[in-house]
Order: structure tokens, then C-alpha cells, then sequence
């Protein structure tokens, strides 16, 4: 059976492409899902008027899609919470963005 772990391990790899930082460590993540096969991932953005929304959300899609035993995902895009800075990044995401 997958594991949030593997999956979250495949989505380092995915950097939002204005800032040039994981959306992991952005802690654009904010829940996964595991059902047998099948991953639900509810993610944000860094504002709701975010103009690469769509890439970012197949980018991570495909990113998932790559962890082995996966063989469906669906990414839900939510704004509740809306995404802090100083709240949802990762230690190595607010170094990232300077916030200390």
C-alpha cells in the first residue's frame, strides 16, 4: 500500500515555477489522501489569483502519478485556509523565502 510519505517524496520535485521552491516546502500541500490505488491531494497556492494555477496543479498530478503503486490521483485546489508565509512553509521553506 502507498504511503503519504512515498507520495510527498514524489512531490519534492515539484517547484512552483515563480518562485522556485517545492511546493512541499512551501507547504502548498495541505492533505493526502490514500485509497487503495487512488490519492486525493488538496493543495492551495500562494494567492488565489496565482496566473500558473493550472500548471502547477497537472505538475503535481503527474508527480504523484509517478509513485509506484498509485494508479489515479485527483488534486483538489482549496483557498481555506488561504496560504501564510509565515505559517505553511517548511523551516526550509522560510529560509527560502527569507522569513526567519
Amino acid at each position: 500500500m502507498v504511503s503519504e510519505d512515498e507520495i510527498m517524496q514524489s512531490l519534492i520535485e515539484v517547484e512552483d515555477p515563480e518562485m522556485k521552491i517545492s511546493v512541499i516546502d512551501l507547504g502548498l500541500i495541505y492533505d493526502v489522501k490514500i485509497e487503495e490505488s487512488h490519492a486525493e491531494i488538496d493543495m492551495t497556492l500562494t494567492s488565489p489569483g496565482c496566473p500558473v494555477a493550472p500548471e502547477l496543479m497537472a505538475a503535481v498530478h503527474r508527480a504523484a502519478l509517478l509513485t509506484e503503486g498509485l494508479e489515479s490521483v485527483h488534486v483538489n485546489l482549496t483557498f481555506s485556509p488561504l496560504w501564510n508565509p509565515k505559517v505553511h512553509p517548511t523551516e526550509d521553506g522560510k529560509f527560502e523565502l527569507g522569513i526567519f
